[in-house]
């Protein structure tokens, strides 16, 4: 049986393109979230009273690299997390060690791309590498700022310059399953993390950790206009299930499965792949899901769950498209 090719060139090739832009998205989109979780962060520490919560230790715990960390490291503090996030290039997930890493790859499919998103790449690379040794002395809310701005224009570059065929899909689908999983993992250990004493609870010191969570995805002022006051089964709710705020998960599942339809579509596959088939599966679970069942279950291992089919998801992609022999 003869695999369907996934564009139009040779299946060897193809699986290779296919790989490296999905990839290429996925890291950009992982070191727009280290900035973002970093901007928030070093603002929060500005306007919140001392000794209310570490804002330190719960962004090492969202990289699920912990253990890594506090050998390489120890304790964690204001320098070495910024260190660790954004320019260790020992650490595999860093903000530099992902954009050298996205940059490598859009190199090997330059003409997959167009010229206009591989420069704003290598630019956005370039200005994060020249800014290391500044930032590690004394790191700067104002420097992720510019980072996050930085992605949204290559973003954006690529979004308005590429045709929305095949590769630009695969590009979409890393940026959302990416997308995705951070969000998942920031609100679920900041969930354990904003309010270590019960007296701050409905107090202004709720409303700007709450409000600081929300900074994180950019949701604050999209969530206000939905919702007067900041209310924490509103805020998880949002996050989770809001459908249209690009960054709510299930907006990014619903994305990637959109994604993944047109990919099938266009390689007139009559059979649905099995990463299409479990994307699928998650939206209508998600679709289905109300905010009282998760908190009332337990949110943590709403999200445990959650990761798990995210991961399951990304390792069927490399099964369906990436790593498939040429034929059976």
């Amino acid at each position: 049986m003869t695999r369907i090719p996934i564009f139009t060139l040779s299946p060897t090739m193809l699986s290779r393109v296919a790989e490296s832009i999905y990839w290429m998205s996925r890291q950009v989109e992982r070191a727009e979230n280290h900035a973002r979780f970093l901007e928030v962060t070093l603002n929060l520490i500005l306007d919140q009273p001392e000794d209310v919560v570490d804002p330190w230790e719960p962004l090492v715990q969202v990289t699920g690299d912990t253990a890594w960390f506090l050998e390489k490291y120890g304790p964690p503090n204001a320098q070495n997390v910024v260190k660790f996030l954004a320019f260790d290039l020992e650490y595999h997930s860093s903000m530099l060690t992902c954009l050298r890493a996205a940059r490598e790859n859009a190199k090997s499919v330059r003409e997959s791309l167009s010229s206009e998103s591989y420069e704003q790449l290598n630019e956005f690379y370039h200005f994060v590498q020249h800014a290391t040794s500044e930032q590690l002395t004394d790191p700067t809310a104002a420097f992720f700022d510019s980072v996050r701005r930085h992605a949204l224009m290559w973003s954006g570059t690529l979004d308005n310059t590429m045709a929305h065929n095949k590769a630009w899909h695969f590009a979409n689908v890393g940026r959302l399953l990416e997308r995705a999983d951070k969000t998942s993992r920031i609100l679920d250990v900041k969930y354990f993390n904003l309010l270590p004493r019960i007296e701050d609870v409905g107090t202004a010191v709720d409303d700007l950790q709450w409000s600081t969570l929300l900074l994180a995805i950019s949701g604050f002022e999209a969530y206000r206009r939905d919702h007067h006051l900041v209310d924490l089964e509103k805020v998880v709710e949002f996050f989770l299930f809001h459908r249209t705020f690009p960054r709510s998960i299930l907006s990014c599942v619903a994305g990637a499965d959109w994604s993944l339809y047109e990919i099938s579509e266009s390689s007139h596959e009559t059979v649905p792949r099995e990463a299409r088939q479990k994307i699928a599966a998650l939206k209508h679970r998600l679709s289905r899901t109300n905010v009282k069942e998760v908190l009332a279950g337990g949110m943590h291992q709403f999200i445990d769950l959650l990761q798990g089919e995210l991961n399951e998801i990304g390792n069927l992609l490399n099964h369906d498209y990436f790593n498939q022999p040429s034929s059976t």
